[in-house]
């Protein structure tokens, strides 16, 4: 299959908007130092992503490579993340999505390393989060943390990977970090529900279901 060339305009977008997601994540406890990754896809078969070992409060343009989804280097950096096959194949079976945020984020690495199911408690968990998928751990980088994740990304949104981290889908990247953002929240109250001694609370079925087809 024949790749075409991103536009040069479209790419800078992207960067710069992943750029501030990065600097956000950071900021937020998402991740630390070098963890987490962040890409973005720019037309129909490729994507930006965040190079191998870079801080995502210290991106700079030239430290992300764009590659085609068969997993070539099309340019920028040439040293994608080594996580840049957990990317690839999240794109591969989500065609709607056009953005992935792949951060480690403590609370809900911490409930899903315990046993504990993070649940969506408020109505923005239930909207933007809506499931929860997970896997356990694999190796950063090796194929089957790639397959597990993308097979959970048919499903879910948000998967949460065992003793490691989680990625966050969306149509865009805005979209892809509000739910990273409402997963660990999701995972914070569900920590603090669990604190308190309380082991049901979340947000009722009824109107979760018709939140979802209205």
């Amino acid at each position: 299959m024949s790749t075409t060339t991103p536009d040069t305009t479209a790419v800078a977008a992207a960067i710069a908007e992943l750029q501030d997601v990065g600097r956000n994540a950071v900021e937020r406890g998402l991740a630390l130092a070098s963890g987490g990754n962040l890409s973005a896809r720019i037309g129909a078969d490729r994507f930006v992503v965040t190079g191998a070992g870079t801080w995502l409060d210290r991106l700079r343009p030239e430290d992300f490579s764009v590659m085609t989804l068969h997993g070539d280097v099309a340019g920028g950096s040439p040293k994608p993340s080594s996580e840049w096959k957990l990317h690839q194949r999240s794109y591969q079976v989500r065609p709607d999505v056009n953005a992935v945020v792949h951060v480690h984020p403590q609370h809900a690495v911490l409930l899903d390393a315990l046993g504990h199911r993070v649940r969506l408690i408020t109505l923005d968990h239930a909207y933007y989060v809506k499931s929860v998928g997970r896997t356990p751990f694999y190796p950063n980088g090796s194929d089957v943390l790639a397959d597990s994740a993308a097979e959970q990304a048919a499903e879910h949104d948000c998967i949460i990977m065992g003793h490691h981290g989680c990625s966050a889908l969306g149509d865009s990247i805005e979209m892809a970090f509000r739910r990273a953002l409402n997963l660990e929240e999701a995972a914070t109250a569900t920590y603090r529900a669990l604190a308190l001694g309380d082991t049901t609370s979340e947000f009722p079925a009824a109107d979760f279901a018709a939140l979802h087809h209205a």
